[in-house]
């Protein structure tokens, strides 16, 4: 069992990454209080999440990335507290509930990335040629599909980390 840690119980090499997070987010997530166990994977997480969240995708784009993880990968809390991030975008509801039930979007150039997210998956990264260029005909670049595939590799941590610790029920 993995505990709630707090800055004052979690390892010396985890407390600095917590207190940015509190200062970020104004409270300390059990995503994070649970992954302070490992300071590595903590920090890893994080610092990659900082670099998906500067990559040239916008940012509904991003959460379609994912939230089309979080949903795959069936974690609860990531797809709440995403779902939340989407709103604070101002996205449809429409749309939240398209990529909360792991629908397929209304909006065609969204789905595209959802679409190629999947792909990746289904493929661990050999994408064929016709499903980049079904990405790509959306307006979309060869440098926003390594981002995707970027914030694959965020989000798989984050979800498997959170199921593992039992931070996503």
């Amino acid at each position: 069992m993995f505990v709630d840690h707090t800055l004052e119980s979690a390892p010396a090499a985890s407390r600095r990454a917590m207190e940015g997070t509190v200062r970020h987010l104004g409270h300390l997530s059990p995503a994070v209080a649970r992954m302070a166990a490992s300071p590595h994977a903590l920090e890893g997480f994080l610092k990659m999440s900082a670099l998906f969240e500067s990559t040239t995708l916008d940012p509904v784009a991003r959460e379609v990335v994912v939230m089309t993880v979080a949903t795959r990968n069936a974690c609860a809390l990531c797809v709440d507290m995403h779902t939340a991030k989407l709103r604070g975008l101002g996205a449809a509801e429409e749309l939240i509930g398209e990529l909360r039930a792991g629908s397929p979007l209304s909006d065609e150039r969204l789905d595209a990335v959802r679409e190629f997210t999947l792909a990746v998956y289904a493929t661990a990264g050999a994408v064929p040629d016709a499903g980049l260029e079904a990405f790509l005909s959306h307006g979309y670049t060869r440098q926003n599909a390594l981002e995707v595939v970027l914030g694959i590799g965020t989000y798989t941590v984050s979800t498997f980390a959170n199921r593992l610790t039992g931070a996503s029920h």
